[in-house]
């Protein structure tokens, strides 16, 4: 398997796990807060996180006190104040303004890649990334853009600032090159401890049930632990624009597994929102 195709793997891997972001923090927000929420999901991805970095037995020594300073700076970042404000928004706001403004960060990927990592921007990748995103508009207002209703401001304003948040995260963190195993171990353990804290201050310990302890598991071990090894492995091997596209292949499977396990329709203007999507990605894919 060559590079280019390493890196579709890793992508499709972490699109399809990230889609069942929805279905899962609905179901432990039902039961838990925020701050419990993240505490056991980020303690789960750094349990996983050592028994991965012991399996592939890491060379910690490889890197210096002001690299596991910076690791910690793009952790707190990307796996702690990024979920605060997602599972924050999507805690007070409708899920349809939520998908729209959290899926604003692939967008913003792109502009940071300009202007952080001097990646050329063309007419085309605009198009594209705009195409894509015009479909998850029609997905989420269901082909009726008067649908779109601010509920809750402070929800909304979360959702942006996790997106900025989450594409600055994936910029940087690009540009550092470091071992995606070490850092990513790194990442969940600021997250870890910076959860617990605010769950001290904020909150309070509970006992989580059997029925959250299954979602936790499934969210701590894959959609956030090693989806970060592998969401900067598909970063090395394929180029930004045509990430940030793809990614939003994301929101339509959400649909899916909604669908199936909440047993939400899926609309028409679904489908026609995903023919969308999917011209925006070949637009990139296909360069001539």
């Amino acid at each position: 398997m060559n590079k280019r195709m390493k890196g579709y793997a890793y992508l499709i891997i972490c699109i399809l796990l990230w889609a069942a972001i929805p279905v899962v923090t609905k179901n432990i927000l039902d039961s838990m807060d925020v701050p419990q929420m993240l505490f056991y999901t980020s303690f789960t991805s750094l349990l996983t996180l050592s028994l991965f970095s012991l399996l592939h037995r890491v060379n910690w020594k490889r890197y210096d006190s002001l690299d596991y300073i910076h690791m910690a700076f793009l952790g707190f970042l990307g796996a702690y104040l990024y979920y605060i404000f997602l599972y924050g928004a999507l805690s007070m706001t409708t899920a349809q303004e939520g998908f729209i403004l959290a899926y604003t960060w692939p967008i913003l990927v792109l502009v940071l890649a300009f202007l952080i990592l001097r990646e050329r921007i063309t007419v085309r990748k605009v198009i594209a990334i705009l195409l894509s995103f015009s479909g998850i508009i029609i997905i989420t207002t269901r082909g009726n853009m008067e649908n779109i209703q601010l509920t809750n401001l402070f929800g909304d304003l979360l959702a942006i600032g996790g997106a900025f948040v989450f594409a600055l995260f994936s910029i940087l963190g690009k540009k550092s090159q470091y071992d995606r195993i070490i850092a990513a171990f790194v990442y969940f353990l600021v997250a870890t401890i910076s959860s617990f804290l605010t769950m001290l201050l904020v909150s309070r310990l509970i006992i989580p049930s059997l029925s959250d302890l299954a979602y936790l598991l499934f969210n701590g071990i894959l959609i956030n632990g090693l989806t970060y090894i592998w969401w900067f492995k598909a970063l090395d091997n394929l180029e930004t624009h045509v990430v940030s596209t793809t990614l939003y292949l994301t929101p339509f499977i959400s649909l899916v597994y909604i669908y199936a396990f909440l047993h939400e329709e899926i609309m028409l203007s679904s489908i026609v929102g995903l023919i969308v999507i999917v011209a925006g990605i070949f637009l990139q894919i296909f360069q001539k």
